[in-house]
């Protein structure tokens, strides 16, 4: 039954292939077909048979833009199937499919103003134009300095990221006070998805010129950290070992991290820091809710008088 499923499959993405290309397929027909039907035209007829020779051309080129791209994609679709990002140590995945991403869309951007140029050259009225514009694919970074020095900057800065990768898919961010996950990256900007499913879209350059916290930049473990503040009475190897009690007991804790520390002493209470370790970073984030809200009953349970106080003290100074 599994090795039915699989052939299955396999022949499913198959024919998804397949029909990736029969568009530029058809277009390559069709421009034969024109290039047939030219000689059913007497030479009386010359403009019809040059506008036919043209749009043959045109066709031909756009079916061989079309075929390029088509096999763009499809090399890196099946290229990436190796590597999965939904699993829990997804780094070099994200790092990949990053790179891909950004890449195509410069090929692509390339093999469009290279096919536009082509174009433009069949025509004499504009031939010059289209061979500037066809030697522009060679020199784009000086004309586009010229003509959008901040549009240039913006894909150069998109280029920068596929190349030093300072953020990646699925990286989690704290950018502008949201905390999110890089969503999609393209040349010009990002998409970062907020925890309550907002979307931040930030120019490319954001990333490159302005700081920003990026909590999975070498692994996807983090460490989870909580807050809690107690009167100084509070017995710490108890809350110690309420700590320990509450994360072996929890499916989201990794095992690696379980520190807890007085970290500060104020004027009326302490700062007690809980660390831990997760697999990562939404488990991170619900394992301290969870340990947050137990430590805080486990105070409030069993040791009441530690929660922080006030304390007044008044002296009779009276005198007779």
């Amino acid at each position: 039954m599994r090795l039915a499923f699989i052939i299955l499959k396999r022949k499913i993405n198959t024919m998804r292939y397949i029909k990736r290309f029969i568009t530029p397929f058809l277009i390559f027909l069709a421009a034969i077909f024109l290039r047939q039907i030219v000689s059913m035209f007497s030479s009386e007829t010359p403009e019809l048979v040059f506008w036919i020779k043209k749009i043959s051309s045109i066709l031909t080129i756009i079916g061989f833009t079309w075929l390029l791209i088509v096999v763009l994609k499809s090399a890196k679709r099946r290229y990436l199937l190796n590597y999965d990002l939904e699993t829990e140590d997804n780094l070099r995945a994200r790092k990949l499919y990053t790179q891909f991403n950004i890449l195509e869309r410069i090929v692509i951007f390339i093999i469009f103003l290279i096919a536009i140029g082509v174009t433009l050259m069949l025509f004499d009225s504009v031939r010059k134009f289209g061979v500037s514009l066809f030697a522009s694919a060679g020199i784009a970074g000086i004309i586009l300095g010229f003509a959008a020095q901040k549009a240039l900057g913006t894909i150069l800065a998109g280029l920068q990221i596929a190349i030093a990768q300072p953020i990646r898919l699925d990286d989690v961010l704290v950018v502008e006070g949201e905390w999110g996950w890089v969503e999609e990256i393209t040349l010009t900007f990002v998409v970062v998805r907020i925890w309550d499913k907002r979307r931040l879209v930030l120019p490319t350059t954001y990333f490159i010129e302005k700081p920003f916290q990026n909590w999975t930049r070498t692994t996807s473990e983090i460490l989870g950290t909580v807050f809690i503040y107690t009167d100084y009475n509070i017995p710490f190897e108890a809350l110690r070992n309420e700590l320990t009690r509450l994360l072996e007991g929890h499916e989201l804790w990794d095992g690696k991290v379980n520190v807890l520390q007085v970290t500060d002493s104020k004027e009326h209470s302490v700062e007690i820091r809980a660390l831990m370790s997760a697999g990562d970073s939404p488990q991170a984030w619900d394992l301290r809710v969870y340990v947050r809200e137990h430590l805080i009953t486990f105070i409030q349970n069993n040791y009441p008088d530690s929660l922080p106080k006030t304390r007044i003290k008044i002296q009779d100074n009276l005198t007779k």
